[in-house]
């Protein structure tokens, strides 16, 4: 086993910060401020996958909030 194999086998969890902004980070290491765990974990891929399928509104939500009450 090279160095290389064991990216694929890292776990990795989703973090979200106030913003509703998402990033995968290496599950053991300590999630940085700003940011919480929201239950998510696995591979890269696995992890990838669910913040594709959370993730449809890339804005900030400061910045949804802000057009939201412009609009209405």
């Amino acid at each position: 086993m090279g160095e290389h194999d064991m990216d694929e086998n890292a776990r990795y969890q989703v973090l979200r910060n106030d913003e509703d902004q998402y990033s995968l980070w290496l599950a053991d290491l300590e999630i940085p401020a700003g940011w919480q765990a929201v239950g998510k974990e696995g591979t890269q891929d696995e992890c990838a996958a669910y913040v594709d399928e959370v993730w449809t509104d890339m804005r900030p939500r400061s910045l949804r909030e802000r057009m939201e009450n412009a609009g209405s």
